[in-house]
């Protein structure tokens, strides 16, 4: 945790981006790291814990993160919760939490909120298309006899 700290300080006084930072650790070992790349990759994903399992995943060859531990400087937002729970590590461990990092301009609770609304009356208006045309992309990965599972 105490090097999750130090490169979240360290983002901050590079001007990379937001004062985050991620490691992923596998039996005692960093096999991910991740800063807040936000405004300086012009990329709104580039949160922490979303480049250090990305690296993770890279360095180990697979998609999941069985027998990870992630450690975070700030409890996860709904993005990273999401991809974190799609990697399936065994621990998270964060410092901040999110309360914290709203009090700084980092509240995610508008987002949390949107997601118990109803997809078509959500402040960004989501509409369903074509439904019956995308089935067909699940119905193949059903038909696949060699898909992997996730």
């Amino acid at each position: 945790m105490r090097r999750a700290i130090e490169l979240s300080i360290a983002n901050v006084r590079s001007g990379k981006g937001g004062p985050f930072a991620a490691l992923v650790v596998k039996d005692g070992r960093i096999v991910g790291v991740g800063t807040n790349l936000v405004t300086s990759t012009f990329d709104p994903t580039a949160h922490a814990e979303v480049v250090a399992i990305r690296e993770a995943c890279r360095a180990l060859s697979q998609f999941q993160l069985t027998g990870c531990e992630i450690y975070t400087s700030c409890e996860p937002c709904p993005m990273c919760m999401g991809a974190i729970y799609w990697a399936r590590p065994a621990k998270v461990y964060f410092g901040n939490t999110h309360a914290d990092a709203a009090r700084i301009g980092f509240d995610d609770s508008f987002i949390y909120q949107q997601l118990k609304v109803k997809a078509q009356e959500r402040a960004i208006p989501m509409v369903q298309l074509m439904r019956e045309e995308a089935l067909g992309a699940f119905e193949e990965w059903e038909r696949k006899a060699d898909r992997i599972p996730y």
